[in-house]
């Protein structure tokens, strides 16, 4: 055999790379020499906005906030960490593997050409990876807000050729980079849509198209306002009775004996209450998520209002277990207490005390990373016996249903109804932060000397020192001495509409 194929037949790859060049130059000067009405005004302005990401975090802040539903925010963090792992790939090795001088702009009109132009390398184009790891992220997890934020992406990939800072060819290898770099993104945080269909149990529920027997208790300070004009229009029938939050219990148990069906506008600790009065009283529960944080919502596969109207149009409801810790907090005179998501002892009821305190001042998020830093600094771990051994612990968390991990944390649920607890455990000792990061990475099952982690149904704590909060469903109380946590299978029934959208 010849050394010319020997070594890959270097006559071939130098006749299809001059075959490229000679496309990526007839191309590039097409465009250059080619009138675009209206383009002068808009694409180099457009090319310069999307420098360093700013155009995209722009987008996504409008995507979260104009979306007003969970799927929005998800689309949102996902196109934004596409965007994040493909400059990576990028700036680390794309520029560095192919060191491409950037084409003349002999041909390219003044008035098209940017006022600083680039100093790296012509391949790959950043910006066209970014803008399409962008709008596929943002797509793979929502196909509507995909659609609106693709014409965006190709018009800036678009620009760059327009501009003459690349050749086409750049553009074209920067955004099947970008596509790439959101498939590993999803490789390693899966969206919802690639997990098995949830299956529940099917319950009886009457059907209430237009809110006929259904009476709503709507949590005035829970920023439920706007949800509720939205249901109020949505089902004229229905009636919404608003009230504080002292007031949910004794308002959902009088709606309780003259409704078909409890409804409720709020977010978890609203919703607990209520479902609570539900579940005692035997009437389906209608929920419209409304509140800062919708996790019972969102695991039931209900994301926007309307999803719930749909349910109660066809009297479509579903069985779901409760969790429940005997007896309940100080305050709830001996009687059980309930959960719809998560029960914790340790850190979190202290991390969630921290940030009610300054969310009103700051806004939520900031307040829990406020109240994360507090608590790890100056938190100490909790002694406690669980199923009869003592242990130190910073936190013991048990989730009604098993949690599914999306991406490196624990994220939602598939199945409501599997009469499982979730019960993970962080030993005491140095450093509570890495200890907690490590047993959120380690997953739903796992064992170490720092956290552990098994599905069960019931576990006994005891030895609890007078004054140990704990928290449910986002509610702070104080702990009693000892308690049973376990669960009530199929205890709820709520209305869910059986083809999710």
């Amino acid at each position: 055999m010849s050394a010319t194929y020997a070594h890959g037949n270097p006559h071939r790859r130098s006749a299809v790379a001059g075959l490229l060049g000679r496309w990526d130059r007839s191309v590039f000067d097409a465009v250059a020499t080619h009138e675009w009405p209206g383009a002068e005004p808009v694409l180099p302005r457009l090319s310069r906005s999307a420098n360093h990401g700013l155009l995209w975090f722009g987008v996504a802040a409008g995507v979260a906030v104009l979306g007003r539903g969970a799927r929005s925010r998800r689309a949102a963090v996902r196109g934004v960490a596409s965007l994040a792992a493909a400059s990576a790939a990028i700036n680390t090795v794309g520029k560095r593997s192919v060191r491409r001088a950037r084409p003349l702009l002999d041909a390219v009109p003044v008035i098209r050409q940017l006022k600083r132009q680039p100093f790296t390398t012509s391949f790959p184009s950043g910006h066209a990876a970014s803008a399409a790891a962008f709008a596929t992220g943002v797509a793979l997890e929502s196909k509507g807000w995909g659609a609106v934020v693709a014409p965006v992406a190709a018009s800036v990939a678009f620009s760059r050729v327009y501009t003459g800072v690349h050749y086409p060819s750049d553009v074209l290898a920067g955004a099947a980079l970008g596509v790439i770099a959101a498939f590993a993104v999803r490789g390693l945080s899966p969206t919802r849509s690639q997990f098995p269909a949830p299956t529940f149990p099917r319950a009886e529920a009457p059907e209430l198209p237009h809110g006929e027997g259904l009476v709503i208790v709507v949590n005035q300070r829970a920023g439920s306002a706007d949800s509720a004009a939205l249901v109020r229009e949505a089902l004229p029938l229905a009636e919404i009775v608003e009230c504080g939050p002292g007031e949910l219990g004794p308002a959902a148990e009088k709606a309780a004996e003259r409704c078909l069906a409890l409804g409720v506008i709020g977010g978890d600790g609203t919703i607990n209450r209520v479902a609570a009065v539900a579940a005692g009283r035997k009437v389906p529960l209608a929920v419209f998520p409304g509140g800062t944080f919708n996790h019972f919502a969102y695991d039931l596969g209900i994301e926007t209002y309307q999803d719930t109207c749909r349910a109660l149009a066809g009297g479509e409801a579903v069985q779901v277990d409760l969790g429940r810790f005997t007896p309940g907090p100080a305050d709830a005179d001996g009687r059980p207490g309930l959960f719809l998501n998560t029960f914790s002892l340790g850190v979190y009821p202290e991390l969630v005390n921290i940030r009610e305190h300054w969310s009103p001042r700051i806004g939520s998020w900031p307040a829990g990373v406020l109240a994360a830093v507090r608590v790890l600094r100056r938190g100490r771990p909790l002694d406690a016996e669980v199923d009869g051994r003592r242990h130190p612990l910073w936190l013991l968390f048990a989730g009604n249903g098993i949690y599914q991990r999306m991406g490196p944390t624990p994220g939602h649920r598939q199945d409501l109804a599997d009469g499982l607890l979730d019960v993970r455990v962080v030993h005491g000792g140095r450093w509570p932060g890495l200890r907690l990061v490590a047993a959120a990475l380690a997953g739903p099952l796992s064992r170490s000397p720092v956290h552990a982690a098994r599905q069960l149904h019931r576990i006994r704590i005891t030895g609890l020192a007078p004054g140990t909060p704990l928290a449910y469903d986002g509610e702070v109380g104080e702990a009693p001495p000892e308690l049973l946590v376990e669960k009530e299978a199929g205890a709820l029934t709520v209305y869910r509409p059986r083809v999710l959208r």
